[in-house]
């Protein structure tokens, strides 16, 4: 079973050994968890399963039993080994000596959250483990795993997986619309409150609306509001006002959405690692980009910006083609990618809350990354994608789609020059970064590929450009004045140019010239 984060896979795993154990079928569960340390590794894992599939037979116990005296060294010893010897060959003995009735004995082993187990090795070391000594034995066991869907069970159920073809999987759809459950759920948690504190009306329905909107389908939102006022030390009235009008600032004490940032906190840590130990790019920062993503899905990456199609901003950051598959790929039990068509791609964020995690500092403490510095580097790449592309710019071809270039540097190339202006400029200049492109013959190159262009998005937009290029110009000039007869010159021909253009987006569809996007941003 897998599902987004929050989405209560373990509350589920929980109710069913509750159901299991009433059923007198529960042989074992393990449930990990990454902030206990004896429950964040596979080290526990096979004794735990061992000692509860032996606590319910007492001869089963013996043969487990032996094995240990056997070979005081087996709990050092491989996963598989330790399978084999504690619970395969217990149980094949076991077999031996009561027939048929074997099958009878608990046969339910539940795994939970997998995902939180450290190293996604290990975690794929175990689904191996299960394979080989469960699935493809005559053992009588039935086993439920539940994880987040990250690498190690993605890949254990894709074509060649170790569960292709051997497991059910139950996927916990997004799609569908708790609102109402959680509504239900926050009343019957709420009204014995009131009964409590001799005040049953102490909550509204208007209270209540407001929690399911914040929640945006995930019970993990509206679990760890009911779990912050619970606590018996404080007031629930005043805790429910501060979830409904919390505001972060630097010296608040009251952090009612703590185990929610826990969470999210160790996803998104594990996630960084894991990218930071592959990544061959030492000079990405991965917290960056991924605020960049966050940015563009959210309130834009400045004020009027358009939300641009993943690939799109993947070649504004200077990515490879499908780069954001690899920056995202550990976190896809937080985020997904939604395909609107025509190949376009758009990040959807799971849950609102973590959005919120990601924009406030006092929330995501060490993880924050100030949208201050997504608009301060997003130029720096703009920049160099123009001076270091790889062109004979004295022997260029005709038309854009000629330039012998692979599609995603072709992509990333034209919306550097058809935003620069707008990174550049908002909401300063900077300064050292564009002196350092006009010194390495930046605008000669610009020069030479704007008439290669063959569209642009819209009349504001092609307006909006050379007016903020005119701004930049000035600023430049003050820097350079010896530019200034080059810049003034190239600035009249290029708005010549750009107001000759057709009005059509770079990804197809003709627009009117009356056709004006808000703010002067041309639209991806």
């Amino acid at each position: 079973m897998t599902g987004a984060a929050g989405a209560g896979k373990s509350a589920l795993q929980q109710t069913i050994a509750e159901i299991c154990g009433r059923n007198k079928t529960l042989g074992s569960s393990f449930f990990f968890s990454a902030n206990d340390s004896s429950r964040n590794t596979l080290k526990a894992v096979v004794p735990t399963i061992a000692y509860q599939l032996g606590s319910a037979n007492i001869m089963l116990k013996k043969w487990i039993t032996i094995a240990v005296e056997n070979d005081r060294l087996i709990f050092s010893k491989s996963l598989k080994t330790q399978v084999f010897a504690l619970i395969v060959q217990p149980f094949r003995r076991l077999k031996a000596d009561l027939g048929l009735g074997i099958n009878s004995l608990p046969y339910a082993i539940l795994i939970d959250g997998l995902d939180e187990c450290m190293k996604e090795e290990r975690q794929a070391e175990l689904l191996t483990v299960i394979k080989q000594c469960f699935l493809e034995s005559d053992l009588p066991f039935r086993i439920f795993i539940a994880s987040r869907p990250e690498w190690a069970i993605r890949t254990a159920l894709e074509p060649g997986g170790d569960l292709h073809g051997k497991a059910y999987h139950i996927q916990l759809s997004d799609d569908y619309d708790a609102s109402e459950d959680i509504a239900r759920y926050l009343r019957r948690r709420f009204q014995p409150i009131g009964t409590r504190i001799g005040n049953t009306g102490w909550f509204t329905e208007a209270d209540i609306q407001a929690l399911v909107r914040a929640a945006s389908g995930q019970f993990i939102y509206a679990a760890t509001v009911v779990k912050y006022i619970l606590e018996r030390r404080s007031s629930p009235v005043e805790r429910l006002d501060i979830v409904l009008t919390w505001t972060p600032h630097v010296h608040q004490s009251a952090r009612p959405f703590e185990a929610l940032d826990i969470l999210y906190t160790n996803i998104l840590s594990a996630a960084k690692e894991a990218y930071e130990e592959i990544d061959t790019h030492k000079e990405r920062d991965f917290l960056l980009f991924l605020r960049a993503y966050q940015l563009n899905a959210s309130s834009g990456l400045f004020w009027g910006a358009p939300r641009f199609p993943v690939h799109l901003l993947s070649a504004l950051l200077g990515l490879e083609n499908r780069g954001e598959l690899f920056l995202l790929s550990d976190l896809r039990s937080l985020v997904t990618f939604d395909n609107e068509g025509d190949g376009k791609m758009r990040l959807r964020f799971y849950h609102k809350s973590f959005s919120d995690f990601m924009d406030q500092e006092s929330r995501s403490q060490d993880l924050f990354c100030p949208a201050s510095r997504v608009r301060a580097h997003i130029p720096g790449c703009l920049l160099r994608a123009i001076v270091r592309c790889p062109l004979e710019y004295d022997s260029l071809p005709k038309t854009w789609k000629e330039l012998p270039l692979p599609a995603a540097r072709r992509d990333q190339l034209f919306m550097a020059i058809r935003y620069l202006p707008w990174f550049c400029s908002n909401p300063v200049p900077a300064s050292d970064e564009l002196v350092d492109f006009t010194e390495n013959d930046g605008w000669q190159k610009v020069d030479k590929l704007l008439p290669l262009m063959d569209r642009w998005g819209s009349a504001i937009g092609q307006q909006g450009w050379t007016s903020r290029l005119s701004a930049i110009f000035d600023h430049l000039k003050e820097r350079k004045p010896e530019l200034t007869p080059f810049l003034t010159e190239n600035l009249e021909k290029w708005k010549r140019l750009i107001w000759d253009l057709p009005l059509e987006d770079w990804d197809g569809g003709e627009k009117k010239r009356a056709g004006q996007e808000s703010n002067g941003v041309p639209q991806p």
